[in-house]
């Protein structure tokens, strides 16, 4: 009876009676009361094989699929929290993860459930659009303040750059230290390199930003302008 009641109360009054029931072959089901009931209302009864999942595919993935829903929001038991902090039994999602299933586009149909079924989708909060005044002005106020704070983060790190980093002043005739950070091909393991290699000459200089060098030994065939963020003056301290 309570099989019955289910069934009338969650699909046949929603969808009116069944050309096809597949189930399990459970005695609520295969009882000669149950057969000659669906006989009589014209319902056919397909009884799927045990470990053979081709039968109700598409039960069995939707199944999979609902269980997977409620273990994201039942990870740590069969209770939950709302954001106001009330408990729940998992069972009174329910209804809303139903709703977020009928209204999800599957990929083996690209429609959703409710599509389907009825022929158009149910309403949602995503789906309530703004005037085209309305949205023109939210947008520009979220345009504004992300401008704003696009430059804050600028400034910020403007001020903590400036803060640890001075741009060394060189001039033709110095002797200086490059970085050895982007050679590959030194002689030596990567690891084992010297971070810096010279001292070198400055033979011209390019603004504030670059120096040009004259360069000997394992650097002789690469580029002899370097950043001067690449760049240090020697001291009579310095090794090679």
């Amino acid at each position: 009876m309570d099989t019955a009641l289910l069934i009338w109360n969650r699909v046949i009054s929603h969808a009116g009676l069944l050309k096809n029931i597949i189930s399990y072959r459970d005695p609520k089901f295969t009882s000669a009361l149950w057969t000659n009931l669906h006989k009589i209302l014209g319902t056919k009864l397909s009884f799927s094989t045990a470990y053979h999942p081709q039968t109700d595919g598409l039960a069995e993935r939707m199944i999979q699929t609902l269980e997977d829903m409620i273990r994201r929001f039942c990870a740590y038991g069969l209770e939950f929290k709302d954001s106001d902090g009330f408990t729940h039994d998992w069972c009174t999602l329910i209804p809303a993860l139903e709703l977020a299933y009928k209204t999800s586009i599957h990929a083996s149909t690209g429609k959703t459930p409710a599509m389907l079924e009825k022929g158009w989708n149910p309403k949602l909060l995503v789906d309530i659009h703004l005037t085209s005044s309305s949205f023109k002005l939210l947008l520009d106020k979220v345009r504004h303040h992300s401008n704003q704070s696009m430059n804050h983060a600028f400034e910020y790190a403007k001020r903590k750059w400036d803060k640890s980093h001075k741009t060394p002043e060189f001039k033709v005739g110095d002797l200086i230290l490059v970085s050895t950070l982007n050679f590959n091909n030194i002689k030596r393991p990567k690891k084992l390199k010297n971070s810096f290699a010279g001292p070198f000459i400055i033979k011209a200089c390019h603004g504030t930003n670059a120096v040009q060098v004259e360069l000997s030994g394992e650097l002789e065939n690469k580029h002899p302008t370097f950043p001067v963020s690449l760049a240090k003056h020697y001291t009579s301290g310095d090794k090679e």
